[in-house]
């Protein structure tokens, strides 16, 4: 062989030789990704890791996707449904339901903000999805991201890269959806209002109520067991207050740990083979719609709680019954102290995110009985 025709063979080996414009365009937004989680700090902790993860996965003769290679292998923590509870045994370890319990009514937010998920699914439906694979789309719109991969798992399997990335990625970039539909739906004078100290709880009703949120959903809606077990399970550690070193690192260290690891398995999804089709493009226009209407539920309704309370709601709380915990949140405080510096919501705002976790999680319980998938 000769000496050129050992150069030619090196060359078509490796992976510069390899790459299709689809690769490019998906290293693109991998770069994208990272881009908004370090220069605009959008939620970085998920951005970054899935960046990397749609760049490596496009890059042509890696094997990294193939069976045996390193991100086929973290991608099993998916498709075995290991990190989702894992991610809800962190979060409930670092989440205090204190806010949810102190006002109830908030319940009706979180409610409300989930109407994206059942036009998502209509519209999927319409698109000519079956009803499974519409159901899958449509938890999207809860905004929970390990909720979204244990539907699509048990639902849609075949639909599950492109739901989990809708909706991380939206999830991430709630402070760039969000406010805009908050100052269009929310007049000036309402954004402004201030609201009283959320009242205190007791350390006994925040034990009771971990307890009794297992026995009831889990005896209701069974097959979501794994998901709400370990949430209340990682928060009636944080509020037994006996074991506060474990809570620390399952809310701290522990929670980063799988985090990397399911952003980067989302991010490895990225594929051009996978992405570049009519179906996806579908599905991200969908869980947008999703996210926008659910957003504009919330809103709605808490303009309504605050002509009822005369004024005692901030209607910006609304936006914060989708179920991205904390960030939905915190952008509904962003939002807040912008007309008013001293407009404090977070906490306020805890109260109808959490009722979002718990609403996803009732909605995609629901989805999995009747269609009958356990």
């Amino acid at each position: 062989m000769g000496f050129l025709n050992i150069l030619k063979v090196m060359a078509d080996s490796t992976g510069i030789h390899n790459f299709s414009a689809g690769n490019i365009i998906m290293i693109g937004f991998g770069i994208l990704f990272i881009y908004f989680g370090i220069k605009k700090h959008f939620e970085p902790f998920l951005l970054v890791p899935l960046g990397i993860g749609a760049i490596l996965v496009n890059i042509p003769g890696t094997g990294l996707m193939d069976p045996g290679g390193l991100l086929n292998f973290n991608y099993l923590g998916i498709k075995s449904v290991i990190y989702p509870p894992l991610i809800f045994l962190g979060v409930g370890a670092m989440t205090d339901f204190g806010p949810l319990i102190a006002n109830p009514s908030t319940i009706i937010l979180g409610a409300a903000a989930h109407i994206g998920i059942f036009i998502a699914l209509v519209g999927a439906k319409l698109l000519g999805f079956s009803l499974k694979e519409a159901g899958a789309i449509g938890i999207i719109g809860g905004a929970d991201g390990p909720m979204a991969i244990y539907v699509a798992t048990k639902l849609a399997p075949q639909l599950l890269g492109q739901v989990a990335v809708s909706a991380y990625s939206y999830m991430a970039l709630l402070p760039l959806i969000q406010p805009p539909i908050m100052r269009l739906l929310v007049p000036k004078r309402e954004r402004e209002l201030a609201m009283e100290q959320v009242r205190p709880v007791s350390s006994r009703a925040k034990i009771v109520f971990p307890i009794m949120m297992i026995i009831l959903v889990n005896s209701l809606l069974p097959p979501i067991a794994p998901l709400i077990s370990m949430l209340m399970l990682g928060n009636l550690i944080k509020e037994s207050g006996v074991i506060e070193r474990i809570a620390d690192t399952l809310g701290g260290t522990f929670l980063d740990i799988v985090t990397v690891f399911i952003a980067v398995a989302i991010g490895s999804t990225m594929s051009a083979a996978n992405f570049f089709n009519v179906k996806t493009l579908e599905i991200v226009v969908l869980g947008l719609i999703a996210f926008c209407v659910g957003t504009a539920g919330g809103l709605v309704v808490a303009r309504l709680m605050c002509r009822w309370s005369k004024g005692k709601i901030n209607p910006l709380i609304g936006s914060a019954g989708i179920a991205a915990v904390p960030m939905a949140a915190r952008v509904s405080h962003t939002v807040g102290i912008e007309d008013n510096p001293f407009n404090f919501l977070i906490m306020h705002a805890m109260g109808p995110n959490l009722a979002g976790v718990l609403g996803t999680a009732v909605a995609g319980g629901i989805m999995l009985t009747l269609l009958g998938v356990h």
